[in-house]
Parts: C-alpha cells; structure tokens; sequence
C-alpha cells in the first residue's frame, strides 16, 4: 500500500527544493572530486543512495569524478587468499603479489560494483584505473622513522605503496563535456611500468588539483572535523585547520586527511570537504543546504 503523502510533507519537499536552486546555478558547470570510502561502500542501501545521488549531480549540470577505495575488501581478498598482511602508520605493506590482489579487487571488483550502481541509477559510468591513458604517474612512498631511544631515522619500505606525482587530465576533460561519470581506481604507474597502491585520499587530492575542482569531497566514517569539546567545526581556513592539528585537536588518521585538502586548497581547489558518508544523501545535504552538515575548508 503507497503510503499518502500529506500537505505538510510536499511543502517541506519544495522548499527544500527551493532552498537548493541558488546552489544548483552557482555549481553548474563546476567540476566535484569525490573520494568515495569507509563504511558506505560495504552498506548495499548507502551505496545506491550514492549512485541516485551522483546521478542527480551530473543531471544538474555539475561533473563529478568519483575515486573509490576498498581496504576492507582487499583485506578479505588477501585473507580468503592466506596472504599475510601488514601495515605501517595506516599504510599496507605492499609486495609483489598483494599489489596484484589489490589491483584486482580496487580495479576489477569494486570498480565494477560502482560503476553498475550509478547505472542502474540512471547514470552513464566507465570505470577507470589510474593506469588508463596514463590517467596517474606515480612514484614509491618513502616513509621515515626515528628511533624514540637512538634518534636515529630509518626509511621504511612500504614495497609498491606509491604517492601521485602526475596527473594526465585530458582524458577526464573530455568526460566533463559528455554525459559520462568516470569512476576511478587508485592504482598508480611507474615510470619503469611498476602498479603502484596509492592511498584513495591522495589519489582523490591530487586529481581535484589538476582539475581545478570547484570541490574536493571527501567521505569518512566520522562527520567531520571536531572541536576540543568533540562538537563538529562546520568551517575552517586553511590557516585555523593547521593550528588545530598543532594542538592537538586533530590527530591519528585525521590529520593526513587534513593534509590532503590543504595541499588541494593551495594547488587551484576551491573548496574542500569532509562529510560522514554513513549518513545518507549528505553530499547533497552539504552541497545544496544552507547550514550543510560537515566540514567544509577553504583559503583564507
């Protein structure tokens, strides 16, 4: 039985509508980098709630480039498997035979799963790995360690776990003047042909930086940045994001996703975003509503 939808609740949905038109002119046109993670990839409901909700974007006129991760699902591929595995400062420790797992899974698997749902949304998605037209160059992460006792720093070797050091836009360019919404797998090239692992949020920065992204939004598990007092900061300059994190107030796996807005805030980014992907349809409760609903940071 359809449930009768009252005069209350059709007034409500227009002026929600109403509320949004002013923020549908202004990005029409504009290009959105969405890193797309964390617990709403393993939630089927979430998921598809993503794909209508990317789908509306690209209908408005907006381009979005979804990058995807997928540690959990490489983590259960790797174990299902028996391939050990291990990780430094949140950084798994990639070999030769776990960076072809995680090839398979990040640009076969999970790649494929987005792409169908955007699809089956209405949608027109290609799936993509960074390798494809030399979409991501890439290089090995180098990590350093100091010793607590000795002082003495060691480089530690994360195996083929690499850091972007070029993006080619042109193939994303002409994806902005079609209806197509690329889909992209963060596997990195090597100038000698080696796949590298790279981390989905600096995959996600970097390419907002070379697209000169209106916006780079990036989803979590938590809803943003929070205060000393654990309340959510719902803006914050470039300037007042690095005084929290040398307080303090931003710490653990936090802080190198700070970083990677900054660094997409000072290479031609607009506007950087952090948003709890758990709650459904927050891209557009933050995009297209007044008080948004996480964390938005901008230059000051």
């Amino acid at each position: 039985m359809t449930k009768e939808i009252t005069t209350e609740e059709s007034l409500n949905k227009a002026k929600i509508l109403s509320e949004a038109l002013p923020y549908m002119r202004q990005f029409s046109g504009e290009t959105f980098v969405i890193k797309f993670g964390g617990s709403a990839m393993g939630d089927p409901e979430l998921a598809k709630q993503f794909a209508r909700d990317v789908v509306m974007m690209k209908q408005m006129g907006i381009n979005p480039i979804i990058v995807h991760g997928g540690g959990p699902q490489i983590s259960q591929m790797l174990e299902k498997l028996r391939i050990k595995s291990s990780f430094i400062d949140g950084l798994r420790v990639t070999d030769q035979e776990t960076v072809e797992i995680v090839e398979m899974v990040l640009s076969g698997s999970i790649n494929k799963q987005i792409v169908t749902e955007i699809n089956a949304a209405g949608g027109m998605a290609i799936g993509l790995s960074g390798k494809d037209g030399s979409l991501i160059s890439a290089r090995r992460l180098r990590r350093r360690k100091s010793d607590p006792d000795s002082n003495i720093e060691q480089i530690l070797d994360l195996g083929f776990v690499g850091e972007p050091t070029e993006i080619n836009p042109e193939s994303l360019v002409i994806f902005e003047e079609s209806d197509i919404i690329p889909v992209i797998a963060p596997i990195g090239r090597g100038e000698n042909g080696e796949t590298f692992n790279i981390n989905a949020d600096s995959a996600a920065g970097a390419i907002a930086s070379a697209m000169a992204a209106t916006k780079l939004i990036m989803l979590t598990d938590v809803p943003g940045v929070l205060d000393k007092n654990k309340e959510l900061i719902s803006e914050l300059t470039v300037s007042a994001a690095r005084k929290l994190v040398r307080n303090g107030v931003i710490s653990g796996g936090m802080i190198p996703k700070i970083e990677t807005c900054i660094h997409a805030i000072n290479n031609h980014t607009e506007a950087a975003h952090i948003l709890n992907g758990k709650l459904p349809h927050v891209i557009l409760l933050e995009v297209f509503t007044q008080h948004g609903t996480g964390t938005m940071i901008v230059q000051d």
